[in-house]
């Protein structure tokens, strides 16, 4: 592995860390109001200052690099497994089987499910509880975001089906079903680790759309999404980015998380390729 995979597999856990353990790291609750410091600019009590509610700007960052950095990655492996399983079963069986998954696939693909998405969310009651908005974004998320994997998927698990192991083993006797699960998915193992990593940032931007909107995660409980709401007021933060660095950090946080990614899916394809 690179010097540069390694940094940025190193600043992720990093982050992950900190985000996990916001309970302990984060000096105050992230609803926590502090009504005689409204809109308070950086200090020792408040390091990134306050929003105009009152609420410490470095603890919901660190709450909502959890919900970001925990809920994407499970979301992008509900949607890795919905591609390998279709993807797999695809390229393993083609014929009938294969032409219809992969017409449900086109159809999944040709959908704007980023529209799709902002619709089904609006539909739903913007007050309800923050752990029911939480699970349904990102369970819409993992839904909706499989089809692009699964055509990679099975374009693998073709050429891994007419492979001389594939063949050896249907000579052997081993029926279709013990072959797609004991050595097919085995063998695209890289493919849907590198599907993963490409969903996550894809994921994390996403539910920033969403939090742009306000059709993402709830209040009060905080995303990178919600706290990039503060961006509405752009020409206040650029005028006096040192009282008020709390939203460019977050835009700062978001790009260096999608940008460790991408290191680290290219040095993944390095692998690979």
């Amino acid at each position: 592995m690179k010097l540069s995979s390694k940094i940025a597999a190193g600043a992720l856990l990093l982050i992950v860390f900190a985000s996990v353990f916001a309970n302990f790291l984060a000096p105050h609750g992230y609803d926590e109001q502090f009504r005689d410091a409204i809109s308070a600019g950086p200090s020792h009590r408040f390091p990134l200052g306050t929003d105009d509610l009152g609420r410490d700007r470095f603890s919901r960052l660190l709450y909502g690099s959890r919900v970001s950095l925990v809920l994407a990655p499970a979301a992008a492996l509900f949607s890795t497994l919905l591609a390998g399983l279709v993807g797999g079963l695809a390229g393993m069986f083609g014929g009938r089987c294969e032409k219809v998954l992969m017409m449900g696939t086109d159809l999944v693909l040709s959908l704007p499910w980023l529209f799709l998405l902002i619709a089904v969310r609006a539909v739903l009651p913007l007050d309800c509880a923050p752990p029911l908005s939480v699970t349904i974004t990102f369970l819409l998320l993992g839904c909706l975001g499989w089809a692009p994997a699964a055509r990679v998927v099975r374009a693998a698990a073709r050429d891994v089906r007419s492979s001389a192991f594939a063949l050896q083993a249907r000579v052997c006797g081993i029926s279709e079903t013990r072959l797609f699960w004991r050595h097919l998915l085995p063998n695209l193992r890289p493919v849907l680790a590198a599907q993963f990593l490409i969903s996550v940032p894809v994921f994390i931007i996403t539910e920033a759309n969403l939090g742009l909107l306000g059709l993402g995660v709830a209040e009060p409980l905080p995303s990178w999404g919600s706290m990039l709401r503060e961006l509405e007021n752009l020409g206040t933060v650029l005028q006096d980015p040192i009282r008020n660095p709390g939203p460019l950090c977050t835009v700062v946080m978001l790009v260096l998380v999608v940008s460790c990614f991408q290191l680290l899916l290219r040095s993944r394809a390095e692998e690979l390729g």
